[in-house]
């Protein structure tokens, strides 16, 4: 199963943690993994290069963890309020993309959403 976990501050998407191995299909075959790293990548390509934003990453194939933050989400860090809003509108648009997907692959997703600061 993939766990992610979505975090949120004052109700803003500003990143998230992706874990393990859907199960879906055989590991190299796994076309629900294979859609999960396409949408991550695609969220990281995107705010790196059509927002002009920083964001930071880690891929750690070893424990299959990935974890996506970014600070141009959050007023506190971003002024350029049409940049605010892309960047995290982003976050909430593969967040509510991977809602809609549980209920055809909820035995291999979990899905939730913390609220906590930036860097705690």
């Amino acid at each position: 199963m993939t766990k992610i976990v979505f975090f949120r501050s004052d109700g803003i998407f500003y990143g998230f943690e992706e874990q393990g191995h859907t199960g879906y299909g055989e590991e190299g075959d796994d076309i629900l993994c294979s859609a999960i790293s396409a949408m991550t990548m695609f969220l990281i390509n995107t705010v790196e290069v059509a927002f002009s934003s920083s964001i930071d990453y880690e891929i750690d194939d070893g424990t299959t963890t990935i974890r996506v933050t970014c600070k141009s989400a959050l007023p506190e860090f971003e002024e350029d309020d049409m940049k605010r809003y892309a960047v995290s509108g982003i976050f909430l648009g593969y967040y509510q993309q991977l809602t809609d997907m549980l209920e055809e692959y909820g035995d291999y997703l979990d899905v939730k959403v913390v609220n906590r600061h930036y860097g705690a």
